[in-house]
């Protein structure tokens, strides 16, 4: 048995190492660490599980993060009520879902409401949207904490038609993935939408059934769309994102300095990621060029004053006044 004296001195020395920080924050609680379940769409392959490993690294003090990859928790379009259920700690959420039960957050997987991956990151940061975050809080019982980018949508074309407006558009058969929402946004920058499921885009292209597709370029490279295809056109109508996600129940149970690490952790570990993201892109224009496809960039003012009309008749009724205003200001 130890003397009091030693009693003493290792308390002592055990409190130093507390107040240093030397020890993990929940065992300075005298508690086990919370777990944080994750379900995600994407392989671990990909960039983004990349990214999110490292936001797990470096809250590995606060919480054990337990990553499902490729949906093999919950089908894709089910992690947010399995988030409200309290069934998982953290998603990767598509936007459009929480459209399903939010109508005003129609507005952010409009056409065009974003210019770009920065834009997109300083709109979720101003004020505006953090209006949108609160709305989520407060009427979905969810906390979002940052948008996760995964690349504008391009149209990508077999004709060998200059492509400059949306007029230049029209009668084109555009593959769009089926749904309301995706057969909008291609009613919305001019072609005539045609539901192929993903997986029959190459063959529809190669045979004439459509004539072109739009999806990220990473992608498009991916899936060899370009060997059936003559030209990309850099209409960047769609930025693509989901946001990681947590149920409010997680994150209001936490400190607001663990809060502010959270959050600092996820907004450095996407910004990492999406600069990488970038990069890659960036490669992949000049592998086109390579293989003899015609890039270029048309007149994207004309579509988007073009898409966000049509969108302005379908969703402005659902849309919180004066924020489209305030998103195309930043």
């Amino acid at each position: 048995m130890p003397s009091p004296f030693d009693r003493r001195a290792f308390l002592a020395a055990g409190g130093g190492l507390l107040a240093a920080g030397a020890l993990p924050r929940a065992l300075a609680q005298g508690k086990a660490k919370p777990k944080m379940r994750f379900s995600g769409a994407f392989t671990e392959q990909d960039l983004r599980a990349e990214a999110y490993k490292n936001f797990a690294a470096a809250m590995k003090d606060d919480f054990d993060f337990e990553p499902y990859w490729n949906n093999t928790l919950f089908k894709q379009g089910t992690e947010l009520v399995a988030l409200q259920r309290g069934n998982v700690e953290m998603v990767n959420l598509a936007p459009q879902d929480i459209a399903k039960q939010l109508p005003a957050w129609s507005l952010l997987t409009s056409a065009y409401i974003f210019r770009d991956a920065d834009h997109m990151r300083k709109t979720f940061r101003s004020d505006v949207g953090k209006q949108f975050i609160k709305l989520a809080h407060d009427q979905l019982g969810i906390q979002i904490i940052t948008p996760v980018y995964f690349g504008a949508r391009h149209v990508n074309l077999k004709p060998d038609r200059k492509i400059t407006t949306p007029d230049d558009l029209k009668g084109i058969k555009l593959r769009m993935p089926p749904g309301e929402f995706w057969q909008f946004l291609g009613e919305s920058i001019g072609v005539n939408p045609t539901p192929v499921a993903f997986a029959e885009v190459y063959t529809a292209l190669q045979t004439g059934a459509i004539d072109g597709q739009d999806n990220p370029l990473l992608l498009s490279k991916l899936m060899k769309f370009y060997e059936v295809t003559s030209q990309f056109v850099l209409t960047s109508h769609l930025v693509g994102y989901d946001l990681m996600t947590v149920s409010n129940k997680v994150w209001d149970a936490m400190p607001p300095a663990e809060q502010a690490r959270l959050q600092a952790a996820a907004e450095k570990a996407m910004d990492d990621y999406t600069t990488k993201f970038n990069g890659q892109e960036k490669d992949v224009i000049e592998f086109f060029k390579a293989q003899g496809k015609k890039v270029y960039t048309p007149d994207i003012a004309a579509f988007r004053t073009h898409a966000q009309k049509k969108y302005l008749e379908k969703y402005g009724q659902d849309w919180p006044k004066g924020a489209l205003e305030k998103i195309n200001a930043l």
